[in-house]
Formats: C-alpha cells, structure tokens, sequence
C-alpha cells in the first residue's frame, strides 16, 4: 500500500490511499467536511446505527480498516471507502455540499485513472501543484528529481526483500539518522510539521544530500545484490553516512548548518489561495 496522501477540497484536508488502482477516502474526514461536526468519528458511529436501523444496510460492509496517518504522526486503522461507496454514504449526509463533494470525488479518480495510463501525467501535474503553492522553479526541479531517486530506491527494496511498510520505514529511518542525525520524525518535529511532507519543506541543501544518500543506497544494493532486510539496512546506513559525511565537510567549510528549522508553511498557504482566485478568475471570463 502507498502512504497516506492528503488532498484539499474547500481547503480542507481529506485523507486517501492508493490500493490496487484505486484511491481510498478516509470517511471521517469526508463527514467532517460534509457536517463540520466537532465530533466525526461519533458522527459516524451514529449515522451506521441509524442506516441499519432505517434501510437494513450495514455501511460498514462497503468499508475497509486501512491505516492512514493521523495527526500526531502514527498511523492507524481507519474506515475508508472508495469513490463509489463514498456516493452511498454521502446519500446518508444531508448537506449542502454533498453535490461538489461528488464531482470533486469524481475528478481525483479520474485523474488517477489517466495516471495510470500516462504516468508521464502524474509528472506533470505535481510539477504545477508545485509551482500553484509557489514553489520556485529550481526547487521543483530538484523535488523532482528526488520523486525519481526514491520511487528508483523503494522498487530495489520491494525485489530485494522488503515486503511490509514498516520495512521501508526502517531502511529510510537508517539513511536519515546517518545523513542527518534525525529520523523522519524527529526531523519533522523540528520543522514544526505534522502531517505535512518533510521533503516538501526541505531547502536545497537538504534535498540534495536526501537525494545523495538514497541514490548511493541503490547503487550499493545493485553493486552487491544486496538480499534481506538486515543486510538492507546495513547498506542504508552506508550510504546515508557518504552523505553524512559530505554534509558535514560542507557545514563545516560553510560555517553553518546544512539542516534547517525552516519550512514552507506559510510561503505555501498564501501562494496556493492567491493562485487558486486567479485561477477562478481567469475561468469566469473565458
């Protein structure tokens, strides 16, 4: 399963996750978006009992227990469904909103349909989603890069022995502690993100030396025919401490820190709302 991915609509977050094809929503976050309820989760819970009491139908039976990151950084089990029993429980939510929601859910799965046939597609649209929260040209291009330089490493590890995702948390927590002194998480921490992509706040200097680590990860994994976990992780390490070690050769010639407490937050939110009235802007008079 991929990881947990965050779309927006009505510039609030909805949970998803790619399984076989197809995207899975979390449907807490769909009812917090629907009722604004304080409470969606008992939401939820109530709206199960009164369906069953009222229809016979168990909403539950067109749900799956997928586990989705939450806000404190862990992952969990949650009910999610896909397009098509989202639409059967958005019939259940009386609101306004309810008929967006659909062609806005309608959308994101067809666009991860020409996804699949084009994956060229997928590239093109995260380089604009980029450059509509004002991300900087030369930055894309690096994040860029960095997408290929991980998607290359994780498919070395899935023929090499990886098999569960708490395996690829392991090899790419190894290359961090070693390039950085940080895991992911604590990384994140001393960013002040929380569900947010660590690499999308990173400078470029962090970008590349993330990019450096992995990169020589798999050259290493190739170079040795690297089998197993165990041995998996050893060549993480390796390669996450060459580019440790160049990190600190350039931090210590420089005469400053390479790792950065800053992010893009804040660049991010109001450069994505100002793009997106210009983009309805421009929409209402064409």
């Amino acid at each position: 399963m991929e990881p947990t991915k965050i779309v927006l609509f009505k510039h609030k977050q909805i949970r998803r996750v790619l399984q076989n094809g197809q995207w899975w929503f979390s449907v807490v976050d769909i009812i917090s978006v629907l009722t604004e309820s304080e409470d969606s989760k008992d939401y939820w819970y109530r709206m199960k009992m009164r369906v069953k009491s009222e229809d016979g139908f168990q909403l539950s039976t067109i749900c799956r227990q997928l586990k989705l990151e939450s806000s404190d950084g862990k992952k969990y089990l949650t009910d999610c469904a896909n397009t098509e029993g989202i639409f059967r429980i958005v019939q259940s939510i009386p609101s306004p909103k309810a008929e967006p929601l659909k062609r806005w859910l309608a959308k994101v799965g067809y666009d991860r349909i020409q996804e699949i046939e084009d994956p060229e597609l997928a590239t093109k649209r995260t380089r604009m989603l980029y450059r509509a929260k004002g991300y900087p040209d030369d930055w894309i291009e690096k994040r860029m890069r960095g997408i290929a330089i991980r998607e290359e490493l994780t498919e070395e590890w899935q023929m090499r022995g990886a098999r569960e995702r708490r395996d690829y948390e392991i090899l790419t927590a190894e290359i961090s502690k070693a390039t950085f002194g940080l895991t992911p998480s604590s990384y994140k921490k001393l960013k002040g993100l929380k569900r947010e992509n660590l690499r999308d706040h990173m400078n470029d200097f962090e970008l590349i030396f993330t990019m450096l680590g992995e990169k020589t990860t798999t050259e290493i994994h190739k170079n040795e025919d690297s089998q197993g976990l165990k041995k998996l992780a050893q060549d993480a390490n390796i390669g996450g401490s060459i580019a440790g070690e160049a990190r600190v050769k350039i931090e210590q010639k420089l005469g400053r820190p390479i790792i950065s407490e800053k992010n893009y937050k804040k660049i991010t939110k109001w450069k994505w709302l100002l793009n997106q009235i210009l983009i309805k802007s421009s929409l209402k008079n064409t």
